[in-house]
């Protein structure tokens, strides 16, 4: 157990597949805040007492959770201000700027293996030079619920061409984005829209496969066109 002071209101914990193992214990445990993760959420707050100083807030806090592939569970606990809703609106302005700072800075590692938007013809005409480098044609990113899955298809254009199937695998939803017959512009787009939603979990045949092996697949085509209705 890792534990990062960022503010006076805001600590981070991380816990590795390990310790999640030991706790037996996972992200959607956190997710349906189950009993057993409300006692690992309090030995959390009493270790971050002890090691950076944290004062448990005294009224509500947000818990956020994100999945690190591979590695286990990053969570953000931040006080809930009982009086946000009185915050004059730059004040607003600016918590949501530093959020999103925030947010950006932990999928920076992680939209570097993304597709990247397509150049245009215009701009590769200008620098005379041919792409050489194979693009990614796949992504695949795991969901915490089918909920969120149908709100990431909900939320992209209906008309987008891209090739999806959907797996269900211990408890979680994996979402195989193929680009299809979309633009790689389009593809790339939505690649980065589905962190919104989920963590990317491979990006490398070598995974897709061992996904298809262990895991139930549940929409073999359309996948997001059906979940879109």
């Amino acid at each position: 157990m890792r534990i990062e002071r960022i503010d006076d209101k805001t600590v981070k914990c991380f816990l590795s597949n390990e310790e999640l193992e030991e706790y037996e214990i996972d992200y959607k445990d956190f997710v349906m805040r189950s009993e057993k993760a409300k006692e690992v959420v309090q030995e959390i707050i009493e270790h971050a007492t002890e090691e950076v100083g944290y004062k448990p807030p005294k009224f509500a806090f947000d818990l956020q959770i994100m999945m690190v592939p591979d590695q286990g569970l990053v969570l953000t606990f931040s006080e809930r201000d009982p009086d946000f809703k009185d915050m004059k609106d730059g004040e607003k302005l600016i918590e949501c700027l530093q959020e999103m700072k925030r947010i950006l800075q932990k999928t920076k590692d992680v939209t570097a293996q993304l597709p990247a938007p397509e150049k245009t013809e215009e701009k590769a005409e200008k620098s005379g030079k041919k792409e050489t480098q194979e693009k990614p044609g796949f992504a695949v990113f795991a969901f915490s619920s089918l909920r969120n899955v149908m709100n990431y298809a909900a939320a992209l254009p209906s008309n987008l061409r891209v090739d999806s199937t959907l797996f269900e695998m211990d408890g979680l939803y994996y979402l195989y984005l193929g680009k299809g017959h979309a633009s790689y512009g389009r593809y790339s787009r939505a690649c980065i829209q589905a962190l919104e939603f989920a963590a990317l979990y491979a990006a490398d045949e070598g995974r897709v496969l061992q996904l298809k092996e262990h895991g139930t697949c549940l929409i073999e085509e359309k996948a997001l066109k059906k979940l879109r209705g």
